[in-house]
């Protein structure tokens, strides 16, 4: 189970590095981004300079150049947001890749179950309880999904067990609004009872399984030997 980090502190170099990717990622990608820019780094700038040539005091630029930094800050991590999501739309395992990204407590095991033609459910933990996020068709989905909550009620206790489906159609969860569904469910259980489940829940994965069906001929113990054993 992926447990939430918290991530390593990154040199201002890096962050720089990063923004510009950032920057150039969705730039690429949204043909307004850069109007927008544009737009919140003049509208500042021009105000504060039309107020210093009436007379305002030129101690006030610095807050135009600061206004200008902000707005472009904001546009840049809304604009950004919503380009990641339309690049991941119609990817298999996108919905666990933004849960995994998403700030506080998300313990997140992408594909616990899955099929060949990329149907897959993933398991989240949080505040709000257990979650089961699925993806691919809703046929196939619906049947894995009634599995995992057959297998998972009998050991959560208490929490809450939600599912939902991402999609497009009636009844689904578009991948857009995910993010924002999540942090408005209500949270159930603490922090503590959060830790408590990944370690239920990772212990329930790891506990190997008797594969079914009859022994192959190599694992099968040579004749006789359990008569051997039984007049010990």
């Amino acid at each position: 189970m992926a447990k939430a980090q918290e991530p390593e502190k990154a040199s201002f170099f890096t962050r720089l590095k990063q923004i510009g990717m950032v920057f150039s990622f969705t730039a690429k990608r949204d043909k307004l981004f850069v109007p927008l820019v544009v737009i919140v780094v003049l509208v500042p700038l021009i105000a504060v300079g039309v107020a210093i040539a009436l007379g305002l005091s030129w101690i006030w630029a610095p807050l135009g150049v600061l206004l200008a930094l902000l707005g472009t800050v904001i546009v840049l991590n809304l604009r950004s947001q919503k380009a990641m999501m339309a690049e991941a739309e119609g990817q298999p395992g996108a919905a666990a890749s933004i849960i995994e990204n998403m700030r506080g407590d998300w313990r997140v095991s992408p594909a616990i179950v899955s099929t060949t033609q990329f149907d897959m459910v993933h398991l989240v933990i949080g505040r709000p309880g257990v979650i089961l996020i699925g993806e691919g068709n809703p046929g196939r989905v619906k049947g894995l999904v009634a599995q995992e909550r057959r297998r998972l009620v009998k050991v959560i206790g208490n929490a809450e067990l939600r599912d939902y489906m991402v999609g497009n159609e009636e009844g689904q969860i578009p991948l857009p609004k995910l993010r924002n569904l999540l942090i408005r469910l209500p949270r159930t259980i603490t922090a503590k009872d959060v830790n408590a489940l990944d370690k239920r829940l990772t212990a329930l994965s790891a506990r190997p399984q008797m594969p079914r069906g009859a022994l192959p001929k190599n694992m099968k113990p040579p004749k006789g030997q359990f008569k051997a054993m039984r007049g010990r």
